[in-house]
């Protein structure tokens, strides 16, 4: 990250080799928190009659009895609608954890269950799956377990017909998928990722929507990077498929998107990037390309005031790009061609005002980004500099210590390019902010500030002068005694007076 320099004299202590040490353990540590987050959950799909949800018909706790008469019922009632409204009955009693332990404790009941999911009569095979589902949100792990007799059917009913059926499908084994290892264990070899890979294809937005959320759940699961993610063997794994092709043509910009299945798609791609099996793969599909041209989009939106739900996608697109850009084939495959600087760095600060107004915890997540973009990129820097943006991120420092820090490191991926780059940085406003950073508490936010003035005083030696003459050596007392700080105070300090 940190190029070599020549013929300047190198402040005792601290020298760049540090500077550049320091920085590399501190952004793998990022990289490691950022790639370890997951968002395991499980959804709930219910659309219930009218009557139905009425607040005044609270579902009933069921014991044996009434669940061996409703099962009873729904196998061999005399109409059709009285067995369907057994179901229901049953279906909304299984909303009760009370009764979900009841139901998976009777013998019999998960094979009558199965059997009505595999009737030839759609609306009973429907408020069965619906039964299923209710069991399959259960936060109780032997739920889960008690529905393992019917995932096979529920995994054949995703390559059926009825639309209704196979969202239904989606969501109940996306919420045993992330619940249970042995759920996982046996629809791997029956070819889970297969039938998700045909369904794709699916002109449905809501079996689409129901299809990014099953694979994002096994895309978490802890023994993906090896058996679910892996390209080894076509068509079983997930990159072994036409699964990334398509979730990237869903990710394209454009009158087609659609949000709510981008997002899940967005989510999909960030866990197969965060394995780090072969991003190299994604890149050579177009990725980086894709999510800077969502990134423009997002962006326009902001500008139409078109941003309803815009965080809920913007947060993976952000993720997806910064980690990517982590990748040390980026350069081999043309990863950065894939991206044009001025628009992406220009659509990147228009989404972090936004975040500053109305979404501060998303900020982090776009001055990652941006410390990516930087890094090994002059033309980044450039960029940063030629459309005046230096103040703008200036501005975005008292938010949090957090921010604070990842502003200062996007700082120092511009001055480390050199002489050249740091006149833009110096004189301005950066030195009553950086005197600002210094009185902060947090020996974090601190460090970066003293490590952004070490570059700055190498490659512009009157900024020392400008230091001293604003009294800066009065800043830097405060932390001369704290541990963490004392080696890079006195480091600073030598090169300030003596240069």
């Amino acid at each position: 990250m940190w190029s070599q320099r020549h013929g300047r004299l190198r402040p005792v202590g601290c020298g760049v080799e540090e500077l550049r040490r320091r920085r590399r353990e501190r952004e793998a540590a990022l990289r490691k928190a950022r790639r370890e987050q997951q968002l395991v959950s499980k959804r709930l799909l219910r659309d219930d009659a009218p009557e139905e949800a009425d607040g005044g018909c609270v579902a009933p706790i069921l014991g044996e009895t009434e669940i061996q008469q409703f099962l009873r019922l729904s196998q061999r009632g005399t109409e059709e609608k009285e067995r369907e409204r057994a179901l229901v009955t049953l279906r909304r009693g299984l909303q009760h954890p009370e009764t979900q332990q009841t139901f998976i404790g009777l013998e019999g009941s998960m094979r009558t269950l199965v059997g009505l999911l595999t009737s030839n009569q759609a609306l009973l095979q429907l408020e069965a799956a619906r039964c299923l589902h209710e069991l399959s949100h259960s936060e109780q792990s032997a739920v889960a377990e008690a529905c393992l007799p019917a995932t096979s059917y529920l995994l054949t009913y995703v390559s059926g017909h009825s639309s209704d059926l196979i969202e239904l499908c989606l969501y109940t084994l996306g919420n045993l998928i992330v619940e249970s290892e042995a759920v996982r264990r046996q629809l791997l070899p029956q070819g889970i990722v297969p039938a998700l890979a045909a369904c794709i294809q699916s002109p449905h937005l809501t079996v689409l929507e129901a299809l990014g959320y099953a694979l994002s759940q096994l895309l978490q699961a802890k023994e993906a990077p090896e058996k679910i993610i892996p390209s080894t063997s076509a068509g079983s794994s997930v990159l072994g498929s036409t699964l990334p092709q398509h979730m990237l043509q869903l990710l394209q910009p454009g009158p087609k998107l659609n949000p709510e299945v981008a997002v899940e798609f967005a989510w999909c791609l960030h866990y197969i990037i965060c394995s780090q099996v072969n991003n190299a793969l994604l890149i050579t599909h177009g990725a980086l390309s894709t999510l800077g041209l969502l990134l423009l989009d997002l962006a326009g939106a902001v500008q139409r005031s078109e941003n309803a739900g815009l965080e809920l996608l913007v947060c993976p697109v952000l993720r997806c790009l910064s980690n990517l850009l982590t990748e040390a084939v980026v350069e081999a495959v043309g990863g950065q061609v894939q991206l044009r600087d001025e628009r992406v760095v220009a659509a990147l600060f228009i989404l972090l005002q936004f975040f500053l107004q109305k979404q501060p915890s998303l900020l982090p997540e776009g001055l990652w980004l941006l410390n990516n973009l930087t890094a090994n990129s002059p033309s980044f820097c450039t960029s940063l500099l030629s459309l005046d943006l230096i103040e703008p991120l200036l501005q975005l420092l008292p938010v949090s210590n957090v921010v604070s820090v990842l502003v200062l490191t996007v700082l120092c991926n511009v001055a480390e390019k050199g002489p050249a780059y740091c006149q833009h940085l110096w004189p301005g406003p950066l030195l009553p902010s950086l005197l600002e950073t210094l009185a902060f508490s947090d020996t974090e936010v601190v460090g970066q500030s003293l490590e952004l003035l070490q570059l700055l005083f190498l490659y512009r030696p009157e900024a020392a002068q400008d230091f001293l003459q604003q009294s800066g050596l009065h800043a830097l007392e405060r932390h001369e005694e704290e541990a963490q700080l004392q080696d890079r105070v006195h480091a600073l300090r030598q090169t300030a007076l003596h240069g």
